[in-house]
């Protein structure tokens, strides 16, 4: 017995030994033979790393108001276990439906995920209706959140809303295609946003340290920092008042015209700066998957068209410079025998024999045959053509500009008849135009257009300022530049055959030309689908601005460049210059500068037809406030007097259904009026006359937040002096 027990005890403890030995021959091999193994296996399990997610720069305008930025945005995420153990499934997909707009049976499939082992899932996220969204939309969610738990008395009912960034548009649909938009997914797409995304974007940091098992940071673990380098910040040349006098403009031709496209440029023709660029239709980035992509497309820098009439003034230039434009020699109008076929004036058997600037005014195509064909010869013209930049891209700093195509074959008379006045083997882009009017305008420089002002760095604090470039400094002589201005301005000053006579502002000088140019469709020229266009720039004196305004099939045929695209470049000018501080004067009797003013005539209970033809023939612009057929009450009041461009409101309903008008341009007391008129309180900042203006909500109460210019003093004595009281009063009260 004693024996086996000392057997036992002898094996148990061969076996304890065994057992041992084995033990310290694995700690040997773990610790010794493969020690540098296990050690940095568990360095990565002690590691964390966290993402340091760098700020994407700012676009701004020229004056710092916010074009895009980053903001906080919301991830919407479901716990689909959490979810089905409370078995309220159908009634988070319905809740979430309402407030997302996502299908609710795709938000059922979400909330009730299962994995493969028929587990369901911990977090599930909801994408693209829940992902990215903005605070209205969280607090939505956090809303219908908070109800769940208090109807079933739990602190959590599986839906999570997650702290994010997104890209923001301030400013919505405004200068959208050239700003372009970034993705959910953080991809910048077209405009200034692709173009300079590397600047903007930045670059990501990285914080790499030691944790417990807790995943607390070991006092004294390693640890690697990378700081994040936030994105450059960029300041476009865009003043964004211009910018709306632009995209105002264009609505108001969309409405009435409908047609496919509509395109404007404007900008400072001495250094090429772009003040406004806009097309019509557009879209909104902050909700891009919205719109169809094609409205995204920014035509001023890629779409290219027979530009038309508006190119002669490029052969206008080149004849004056090369002194063979005679403005009182004469010419028999109507048609011109050129090899091929036959160029037509716009009525096709003409005016009779008139001089060339009558030739001028009237758009005669003949008049320009003679000049760019028979007298400047093919090569000549084709010289200035490309002085003028046509050809090739104008280096703006935008992606997918386009370089046009200058096809002309020297050798067939019809290529430099029909190129002397826009048509044919000729196609340019809006931009191309822009700058060679631009080079017109400012004594005959060529200037490479710049979009962007500046650019800062952040993590430098170093500013990079965009100088002017010029890219040919003697494409005309300067004496040239202000012959063509004086020949253009006659084409708008003449009331009576003038094409450009509807862009006619009484006060200052404006030089322009109309365009319309036929399309074609199938290799032939349609018959009623047209691009009309006008392109000008004011004063003549001493430019400042330079708009081209383009309009893509109009719905109506019969109407040209003067009755579509003028009108609204007359009331962009004119905003724009009144915006820039340049009056309106005209000479007097004795060479002293006096005022513009126009008397405005009794309107009330007039029907608002009636009332425009008043108006119309006193050269007033007009708009009307509300849907009524009768006016009720207008403003300025009857008897005032105004600068012939100022707007007269029409009021044809009452001021509970009134929506504020745009008061641009419009002295401080008749804002205050037409306030007063809506019940809506005003705040004023400066003094004279609106230049902008913005509707907020303070206490629940609507206020209308008024900027104002320098008084230009264009109204009578009296008149300024009623203003200068105005603007003394104490304006946050109701007026």
């Amino acid at each position: 017995m004693i024996k086996r027990i000392k057997l036992r005890t002898l094996l148990f403890g061969g076996i304890m030994t065994l057992l041992f030995v084995v033990l310290i021959g694995r700690i040997y091999w773990v610790q010794v033979v493969k020690g540098d193994f296990w050690y940095d296996e568990a360095k990565t399990r002690w590691a964390a790393e966290e993402k340091l997610v760098a700020k994407r720069g700012s676009i701004t305008d020229r004056d710092g108001n916010m074009f895009a930025m980053d903001s906080i945005a919301y991830d919407v995420s479901v716990n689909p276990a959490m979810i089905h153990s409370l078995n309220i499934a159908d009634e988070v997909a319905e809740g979430l439906h309402k407030i997302l707009g996502k299908s609710e049976a795709d938000l059922l499939k979400i909330v009730t995920a299962q994995k493969d082992n028929g587990d369901y899932y911990q977090q599930r996220e909801i994408h693209e209706e829940g992902w990215k969204i903005d605070k209205a939309l969280a607090d939505k969610i956090v809303e219908f959140e908070d109800g769940l738990k208090k109807k079933y008395d739990k602190k959590d009912i599986g839906i999570i809303i997650s702290n994010d960034q997104k890209r923001y548009y301030p400013r919505n649909a405004k200068a959208s295609q050239l700003l372009g938009y970034v993705t959910k997914e953080g991809e910048a797409k077209t405009g200034i946003e692709a173009f300079f995304d590397e600047k903007l974007r930045g670059i990501d940091g990285e914080l790499k340290y030691e944790k417990d098992g807790k995943r607390v940071q070991l006092a004294k673990g390693d640890v690697e920092y990378q700081p994040a380098k936030d994105g450059q910040d960029i300041a476009l040349t865009i003043d964004m008042d211009i910018q709306d006098y632009v995209e105002k403009a264009l609505q108001d031709i969309d409405d009435k015209y409908h047609p496919k496209s509509i395109t404007a440029i404007a900008a400072d023709p001495n250094t090429m700066e772009i003040l406004a660029m806009a097309n019509y239709p557009t879209f909104d980035p902050n909700t891009y998957w919205d719109s169809n992509y094609e409205n995204a497309y920014n035509h001023s820098i890629k779409s290219l068209y027979e530009p038309g009439s508006t190119f002669k003034i490029v052969t206008l230039a080149a004849a004056v410079q090369e002194g063979i434009f005679n403005p009182n020699a004469t010419y028999h109008s109507g048609s011109i025998a050129v090899p091929g076929t036959p160029v037509r004036d716009i009525n096709k058997v003409g005016w009779g024999t008139i001089t060339y600037l009558e030739g001028l005014k009237r758009s005669s195509n003949v008049a320009f045959v003679k000049l760019g064909w028979e007298q400047l010869g093919g090569e000549k013209l084709l010289d200035y053509i490309n002085r003028f930049g046509f050809g090739k891209k104008t280096g703006i700093e935008l992606g997918g500009e386009s370089a046009g195509a200058i096809n002309v074959n020297l050798s067939i008379p019809s290529d430099i008849a029909r190129a002397s006045f826009g048509q044919g083997k000729v196609q340019v882009t809006a931009l191309q135009q822009v700058a060679a009017v631009a080079a017109v305008a400012n004594g005959g420089k060529l200037m490479e257009p710049h979009i962007v002002k500046q650019i800062y760095d952040p993590n430098t604090q170093t500013t990079v300022k965009t100088e002017p470039k010029v890219i040919n400094n003697n494409v005309i002589s300067k004496e040239t530049s202000k012959k063509v201005g004086e020949y253009l301005e006659q084409v708008v000053s003449d009331q009576e055959i003038g094409t450009g006579r509807n862009a006619y502002i009484e006060g200052y000088r404006v030089a322009g030309k109309t365009g319309t140019a036929q399309k074609v469709i199938n290799g032939k020229y349609s018959s009623d689908k047209f691009v009309v266009s006008f392109i000008g720039y004011a004063p003549v004196e001493n430019p400042k601005i330079v708009l081209y305004i383009v309009v893509d099939e109009p719905n109506d045929s019969t109407v040209g460049g003067g009755a579509v695209a003028a009108p609204a470049f007359k009331d962009i000018v004119y905003k724009s210059l009144k915006h820039m501080g340049i009056a309106p004067e005209i000479q007097g009797a004795d060479d002293e500068k006096k005022e513009v003013t126009v008397t405005v005539p009794a309107l009330s209970k007039l029907t608002v037809s009636a009332a425009k033809s008043q108006l119309k023939s006193r050269s007033l612009n007009v708009e009307v406030v509300g849907s009524g057929k009768t006016v009720i009450q207008q403003v300025p009041a009857s008897g005032a007097s105004v600068h012939p461009a100022q707007k007269v409101y029409l009021i044809t309903e009452q001021r509970d259904k009134l929506k504020i008008p745009d008061m641009t341009g419009i002295s401080l007391r008749d804002a205050l009026e037409i306030a007063s008129v809506l019940d809506i309180r005003v705040t004023a900042e400066g003094a004279g006359y609106v230049v902008s203006q913005k509707q907020v909500t303070k206490n629940g109460e609507r206020l209308l937040q008024l900027t104002l210019s320098p008084e230009l003093q264009q109204e009578s004595g009296q008149d300024e002096a009623a203003d200068a009281d105005a603007s003394k009063a104490d304006t946050t009260n109701t007026q």
